[in-house]
């Protein structure tokens, strides 16, 4: 079943299974988000601000996970940022994880 995007993190793509940014996306809930660490309704209120995290993220922090204890043991970046909700994907998004990928 596909993700409600208003359940998925605007820089990473996880699915919170709850809104983070309220029923109508708009009241975020200032939660942090266990994968990317971004704070919402903090750092993810303008769509280039979510691109430019998620970019540091993966290309400077390996797109580790912020509390590393809560990361599936089967974990799919690919499969997760493809939940990214629409206007906020970035067009580099599927390039830098297969850039990942290749330095792994």
């Amino acid at each position: 079943m596909p993700s409600n995007p208003l359940h998925c993190c605007r820089v990473c793509g996880l699915d919170h299974e709850y809104f983070i940014w309220g029923p109508e996306g708009n009241l975020p809930t200032f939660d942090i988000c266990e994968c990317c660490g971004v704070e919402f309704g903090y750092g993810d209120t303008h769509a280039q601000n979510c691109i430019d995290i998620r970019k540091h993220w993966m290309e400077v922090e390996g797109a580790k996970w912020w509390n590393y204890k809560l990361k599936p043991e089967k974990w799919n970046l690919e499969n997760q940022l493809k939940q990214i909700p629409k206007e906020f994907q970035g067009p580099d998004d599927l390039k830098l994880c297969a850039e990942l990928k290749d330095k792994k």
